[in-house]
């Protein structure tokens, strides 16, 4: 198990190793950054983007929450996390694609499929039930799909509807839907399977993932 200690050694390695070799790059980066992708994935340690897609320092710009979540647009007080990054990165650092990453055996789909945290009390659960109700939508579908007795296909589906919930909520932001429009920014989902390290895109005309 990795604990503060190991990572501490695993940071003299990259100083001696990753940020020494790519000096240049790094002197790069301190004056800025231009990411031209946005990703959205879920903090599921197993599920690591930069890895996935084996990028390099300032490649992409990174949101990771519990299941890869946007919320609608919304404009009441509150502190907007997911979006306010996307905000930033659309209106400010100017990404020409976002990309929506979900992942198989998502605690996050899985609890919002099964309902085990519908009735947690407030800061016992609380905080990760209000987040997941997001996926209501996407349950009622999955369960007239399949029912409520939920095998492996029943939770994929749930992930994957997840994926195409961000992406319809992401549409409710006037900003990204006025450059979609315009084509100056290009919407994507994908689906990434822990077990055999498999990707899978989105084909939003048939609402199918297909293998990368």
């Amino acid at each position: 198990m990795t604990d503060f200690n190991d990572m501490l050694a695993g940071y003299r390695r990259f100083r001696e190793t990753g940020w020494a070799q790519q000096r240049e790059r790094w002197d790069e980066l301190s004056e800025g950054q231009s990411p031209r992708v946005m990703v959205i994935a879920c903090s599921d340690s197993r599920v690591d983007p930069t890895q996935i897609f084996d990028t390099s320092p300032g490649e992409i710009f990174v949101v990771r929450n519990v299941a890869a979540l946007v919320p609608p647009f919304e404009t009441n007080p509150g502190h907007h996390g997911v979006s306010a990054a996307l905000e930033f990165a659309v209106q400010v650092l100017k990404v020409g694609e976002i990309l929506v990453m979900g992942h198989g055996k998502c605690g996050g789909c899985k609890a919002a499929l099964s309902q085990e945290l519908k009735h947690a009390p407030p800061g016992e659960g609380g905080f990760i039930a209000n987040w997941i109700d997001l996926l209501d939508g996407a349950r009622d579908k999955v369960v007239a799909r399949y029912g409520e007795d939920h095998g492996p296909d029943a939770y994929r589906a749930m992930e994957q509807e997840g994926v195409k919930v961000s992406l319809d909520n992401l549409r409710t932001f006037p900003c990204v839907r006025s450059k979609e429009r315009e084509g100056s920014l290009k919407l994507v989902g994908a689906f990434f399977a822990i077990a055999d390290g498999q990707l899978h895109v989105l084909n939003e005309d048939t609402g199918d993932f297909s293998p990368a």
